[in-house]
Parts: structure tokens; C-alpha cells; sequence
């Protein structure tokens, strides 16, 4: 995530209290919010990646750790201030890990924003409509949500662009891999 300066801390400081407020657990146990991570793999992955961006200066908010001995439960982590050399900045981490970094302007969340080469999803949170109309077409995504969280509808398409993939499925667009387009002209008989 990437969130202007002057509303950072009290960002982080809400994203946190969320964070630990998430208990992980079973998922057939109804008080349980989170599960466990898919396999033993991503925990020595998850584990990595704090490691690697607390030891280049990043600061761990909370979590961090896995959670008991049994199952491949890990803490809903959160850490800010992620320098862009993290490994985490730089590879999906897929696990319950949040990085939070700062920007100041426009030009410098619209880089950071397009610096990988991945493109699936994005989505940006604003008060303006201009730095809305501005960030809309500045990002280099397949599907970009503005104040809301709307992707993943079946009658939108979905898919990315760059190294996360071309074409869509959903929405008439995914009917487009099935047909053969033909455009005829002709000129006087």
C-alpha cells in the first residue's frame, strides 16, 4: 500500500489495530477470521520476507511470527516504511503480510505504482476526482478500482496486463478468444 505522508501514521496506526484484531485459527471454528497459509513453504517465505525487509530497515508493526508449532498459521503481519530493494516490494508474498510505504507526490506513486512488471490489479483511494481521473489512467493495470473494491464481478472483465497476463475473462470481452473476426470492404461493382 502506498499512502500519502501526511496521512501515514494514522493509516498505520488503524491498519494495525485491525491487524491484531484478526484471530487466526481453524477455519471450521466460527470465531476464527483467518486460516492457515496453504503450505509449509509459505511460512518459510512469509518469514523471509519480514526478516529480509526489517533487516533493510523497514519497521514491523505487528505479527511477524507463526503462530504455534501446528498447521501453517501465521500472524497477520503489517510493516511499513518497506525500502524498495525488500524482497517483498519486489515478489508476491501471498500470505497475510502488509506493507505500508509513504509517498509525497502524485509522479512518485504513479512510479512506484508501475515500477514491477506486473499489472493485474490496482486500486486507489482518493477525495479528488481529478487525482482520481489522473491515477485512473496513470496506472499500467488490467483493472484499476477507484474508492471502492469492484473488480471481481462476473459481468466485468478480469485479467491483467504486463507480466500478469493477456487478455480477460468475464464480460463479453472473454467471449473474444472464440470468435474469428472478419472485415470485408468493397469498392464499385
Amino acid at each position: 500500500m502506498l499512502v500519502q505522508d501526511d496521512v501515514f501514521r494514522e493509516f498505520v496506526d488503524k491498519f494495525v489495530e485491525g491487524a491484531k484484531s484478526i484471530k487466526v485459527g481453524n477455519g471450521l471454528d466460527p470465531d476464527s477470521k483467518m486460516g492457515s497459509l496453504a503450505n509449509p513453504r509459505r511460512v518459510t517465505a512469509i518469514e523471509g520476507m519480514v526478516q529480509d525487509a526489517v533487516g533493510k530497515g523497514a519497521k514491523l508493526e505487528t505479527g511477524g511470527h507463526r503462530v504455534g508449532n501446528k498447521g501453517y498459521f501465521y500472524e497477520p503481519t503489517v510493516v511499513s516504511d518497506v525500502p524498495k530493494d525488500a524482497r517483498a516490494l519486489n515478489e508476491e508474498p501471498f500470505g497475510p503480510l502488509a506493507l505500508i510505504s509513504r509517498f509525497s507526490t502524485f509522479d512518485e506513486v504513479a512510479e512506484e505504482a508501475n515500477r514491477l512488471p506486473f499489472g493485474l490489479a490496482s486500486y486507489a483511494f482518493t477525495s479528488s476526482t481529478k487525482t482520481a481521473t489522473a491515477i485512473g489512467a496513470a496506472i499500467e493495470a488490467g483493472m484499476v478500482s477507484i474508492n471502492s473494491f469492484g473488480l471481481a464481478l462476473p459481468e466485468v472483465p478480469f485479467g491483467g496486463v504486463k507480466d500478469s497476463g493477456y487478455g480477460s475473462e468475464g464480460g463479453t470481452e472473454a467471449m473474444d478468444g472464440y470468435f474469428n473476426t472478419k472485415f470485408i470492404t468493397q469498392t464499385g461493382v
